[in-house]
């Protein structure tokens, strides 16, 4: 058990035993795969904590909120919080369970042991991206989605064109480590999480978008005591060096 954990641990037991929480369940947790280092970190804890079993499942928000408006059964669900508040207002969701818990910045990574390239201001990261022989992306996350509006508008995304390689769900960092890619753009918390790949850094602020994250429980859930006390810790204090090491900022 490493730090971080025996950290959460601690954290949990003395919580629950305050709140006299006794009965194990099974939680069923559809997450977004921005956090899926951080939620496979931070689980094992918990279940050994509470006695709960998580079954887990990761697609980008989008999947995530096509599973639910399909009637997919969950517990509780990790997407952006204007969906969580649509899915609310369509009956899917709580109301009142929606919690914040992280945000990420999108990046640039290269693969391991490779030279990294200057992108510290718009012109030299221009640059990068127009001298890479191949660039990865996400097909369908919101990284993706905002770096081909993103390229559009510096007026390059012509020259990118032939290079752009799109990503299939929770593979971003294949096709660099594989050498299909020369660099990656995408989510920095699912750069982090593959030590094949290395964080050149995040893109210019000028250029920056976060994406948030939050965590709700099903309108339709029998385990909302245990769903609560999953979202509780996932969003506590606990959990924040854990998400900080995975390239996310808590709250």
């Amino acid at each position: 058990m490493n730090f971080f954990s025996r950290i959460a641990f601690a954290s949990i037991a003395a919580s629950l035993l305050a709140q006299g929480v006794a009965t194990a369940a099974e939680i069923r947790l559809t997450c977004t795969h921005a956090l899926k280092a951080t939620v496979l970190d931070l689980i094992p804890a918990f279940e050994r904590a509470t006695g709960n079993k998580l079954i887990m499942r990761f697609d980008v928000v989008a999947g995530v909120k096509r599973q639910i408006e399909a009637g997919d059964p969950f517990d509780v669900a990790c997407l952006n919080p204007s969906m969580v508040d649509d899915l609310i207002g369509k009956g899917k969701i709580a109301s009142g369970s929606r919690a914040d818990i992280a945000r990420a910045g999108i990046g640039l990574a290269v693969r391991a042991g490779a030279p990294k390239p200057e992108i510290s201001s718009v012109d030299a990261f221009k640059r990068a991206l127009l001298n890479a022989k191949s660039i990865a992306h996400s097909a369908e996350g919101q990284s993706g989605v905002y770096f081909k509006e993103m390229i559009d508008r510096l007026g390059i995304a012509e020259q990118l064109k032939p290079k752009l390689i799109a990503t299939r769900p929770g593979h971003a960092t294949t096709a660099v480590v594989s050498g299909e890619a020369e660099m990656l753009v995408v989510v920095a918390s699912s750069i982090v999480a593959d030590p094949g790949v290395t964080l050149v850094g995040l893109i210019p602020t000028e250029l920056q978008h976060y994406s948030t994250f939050a965590l709700a429980i099903s309108a339709e859930s029998k385990e909302r005591d245990a769903a609560t006390a999953l979202i509780k810790y996932l969003t506590g204090p606990a959990a924040a060096p854990v998400l900080k090491s995975k390239g996310m900022e808590p709250g």
